[in-house]
């Protein structure tokens, strides 16, 4: 994590570049829809990593995540990557949107009347594509 917070912040951008991938790899469709519409993923993922998803929940669920977070340990940052793509990909409003919609979508994801099911849901897609990805080619899981 501490490449998170060092000068350039290369431990975000990494994983900026490597949500990018996965969601290529998951959803080919919206890929190239957000492609299409020339929204950068830098765009609306960096505030996410930086704050490691807590501002797109309700406080009540942030303990939620902490807990998760706690239970992964050194592994978190890879984790994150997947916690992310469930975000992004269980939403199946984003391929309706175009660029301008997309970015407001992204920058406050509806997830404010969220309860547990919502939140576990999303942690329940993030374990299972982690679990499918993690002896996948080293730029997706390193």
């Amino acid at each position: 994590m501490q490449d998170h917070y060092t000068f350039a912040q290369p431990g975000i951008h990494l994983l900026i570049f490597r949500l990018k991938e996965l969601v290529r790899r998951i959803d080919k469709p919206l890929s190239k829809q957000i492609e299409e519409q020339e929204l950068e993923f830098l765009q609306f993922s960096f505030r996410c990593f930086n704050c490691l998803l807590i501002r797109e929940v309700p406080f009540h669920l942030a303990m939620r995540l902490w807990d998760t977070y706690l239970a992964e340990g050194d592994y978190l940052p890879d984790f994150l990557l997947y916690i992310a793509a469930s975000f992004l990909l269980t939403s199946d409003k984003l391929q309706k949107l175009d660029f301008h919609e997309m970015v407001m979508f992204l920058q406050r994801l509806p997830t404010r009347t969220w309860r547990h099911h919502e939140l576990e849901m999303v942690l329940s897609w993030a374990y299972m594509w982690h679990t499918m990805f993690k002896s996948s080619p080293s730029h997706l899981t390193s």
